[in-house]
């Protein structure tokens, strides 16, 4: 039925019907209470009390896209920074897209949390609180770059510089390093610092002096290890020698004499000893373009007046440039006493170098020579009566085990039984010799420093000390080049570069 509204109404004039009721604007009367639609234009954001609508007063699912026409919401209908943080539920974030440039201005107030998406780049960003961060993360993206010695390297460690490269969006934790002894044609396995160290510069332990390395690395985050290896960085390590500079045995006495000492021990060989009982001394850092020299000392004649009791001579000094191996010491005049490895002619040792000869036993029983591993044996009125020569050492500066510097065995009388053994039969101390012997003691073994064998009875003279020597070595990965004087013998085994000298030159590193 047709609804007679009155005439002539004023504006904003009501009229109600059973439930419905309605205004008039000046133009039309609308429907502002029933079950009708409301008209468009009626409802504004004047006539709505701020917060009036609220999530609490819209049932759920009231508002469904199937209610809201397509393109109804669009970028021209949200006004720019609409939606803020303090207007989403607790947990929300928000997405804006932009250009890298755009970022400080169309989002100039970022929330934490806060995503961006980089048009210009399809990167996807997130606002930390203090920075755009990748809110995708890998492992580092980007090799260490710039990579350079910092200082001198020492014979076991080296400091680099760099700069790191992209951490793929996480954090970088810690670097790997990769090492190659033979140009950078292979490297070992790449090896993690510990304990970490994230920032330049870090530092390498544990190398082998005397080597050219090359080293290259790589970063490491919370999501693994990159892929991308830094250019490689060349070094080396600072150069130590090691070194045995013995000198020559002493040469021992004539008619039942005590045996030579052996000539002077001395080394710096990694895990070996020097003699008397002492541990290898330091390595040698050599100076590069300095030369240094040599003199590899010969082993002390031995008494050649058979027909009377007399002493030798003593072994000469062997130096490598200030280290010093003093030679080996005589017998005496005294029958039965025995010369000191490194030492003089009363029978004792040098420090650090030997030990003494062994004690006489009157005037028929001669004592053997000290070795640089072990005082001389002592004459005894016994079966044998004349005393070993002391033991000497062994070393494996060359490669393989060799024995030397081991004191002669003492003399004996007309009857009085065998000459003393050479200092271990490996270790180059001549024999002492025995009673009725008509020849001399034996000689000490040549560039040994063994001391020389006590001369027996009748007549015969005591043997001669063994020359010294000098042997250096420096790991070959040092690739230096080397000139010497002296015509040392010159070898390359189990990664060393060995020279021997046994005479007198010189070396240049």
């Amino acid at each position: 039925m047709p609804i007679d509204f009155p005439n002539s109404p004023a504006n904003g004039a009501t009229y109600t019907v059973g439930t419905k009721t309605w205004q008039f604007d000046g133009t039309t009367w609308n429907l502002v209470q029933g079950d009708a639609l409301i008209g468009t234009g009626s409802v504004t954001s004047d006539k709505i009390a701020s917060l009036a609508v609220t999530s609490g007063k819209i049932d759920s699912n009231a508002v469904t896209a199937g209610k809201i026409a397509s393109s109804a919401v669009t970028e021209a209908k949200i006004n720019d920074g609409a939606v803020t943080q303090n207007k989403m539920a607790s947990g929300l974030s928000a997405i804006t897209v932009t250009t890298t440039e755009l970022r400080s201005t169309v989002v100039p107030t970022p929330f934490t949390g806060q995503f961006v998406f980089l048009t210009d780049t399809s990167q996807l960003q997130r606002w930390d609180g203090s920075a755009w961060v990748s809110a995708i993360t890998t492992v580092p993206t980007g090799a260490p770059t710039s990579l350079a010695v910092v200082g001198s390297p020492t014979g076991s460690s080296v400091t680099i510089s760099f700069s790191a490269g992209s951490d793929g969006g996480s954090s970088i934790t810690n670097y790997q390093y990769a090492l190659s002894t033979n140009s950078g044609s292979t490297f070992g396995s790449y090896t993690a610092l510990s304990p970490a160290d994230a920032t330049s510069p870090i530092t390498i332990t544990g190398l082998s002096h005397s080597t050219a390395y090359q080293i290259k690395l790589k970063a490491v985050n919370a999501l693994g290890t990159g892929s991308s290896e830094s250019s490689t960085l060349s070094f080396n390590t600072l150069l130590y020698a090691e070194y045995l500079v013995i000198a020559g045995g002493g040469g021992a006495g004539s008619r039942h004499s005590g045996g030579g000492g052996a000539g002077g021990y001395r080394s710096s060989v990694v895990g070996e000893s020097s003699g008397g009982g002492a541990s290898a001394e330091s390595l040698f850092e050599p100076t590069l373009g300095t030369t240094y020299s040599i003199t590899v000392g010969g082993g002390g004649p031995g008494n050649t007046n058979g027909g009377s009791v007399g002493g030798g001579t003593n072994g000469s000094n062997t130096s490598f440039s200030t280290i010093t191996s003093i030679g080996g010491g005589t017998s005496n005049n005294t029958v039965g006493s025995a010369g000191g490895s490194g030492g003089g002619s009363n029978g004792a040792g040098t420090a650090n170098q030997g030990f003494a000869g062994g004690s006489g036993g009157g005037s028929y029983y001669a004592a053997g020579g000290g070795g640089a591993g072990a005082v001389g044996g002592n004459a005894q009125n016994g079966p044998q009566y004349a005393g070993n020569g002391g033991a000497g050492l062994n070393s494996s500066i060359t490669g393989s085990s060799v024995g030397r510097a081991g004191g002669g065995g003492g003399g004996t009388f007309v009857g009085q039984g065998s000459g003393g053994n050479g200092g271990s039969a490996t270790h180059g101390g001549g024999a002492g010799a025995g009673a009725n012997l008509a020849g001399p003691g034996n000689p000490g073994t040549a560039n040994t420093g063994g001391g020389g064998g006590g001369g027996g009875s009748g007549g015969t003279a005591g043997g001669n000390g063994g020359g010294g020597v000098v042997i250096i070595r420096y790991p070959s990965t040092a690739a230096l080049a080397t000139s010497t004087t002296g015509s040392p013998t010159v070898v390359t085994s189990g990664g060393y570069r060995i020279y021997t000298f046994t005479n007198s030159g010189s070396i240049t590193w």
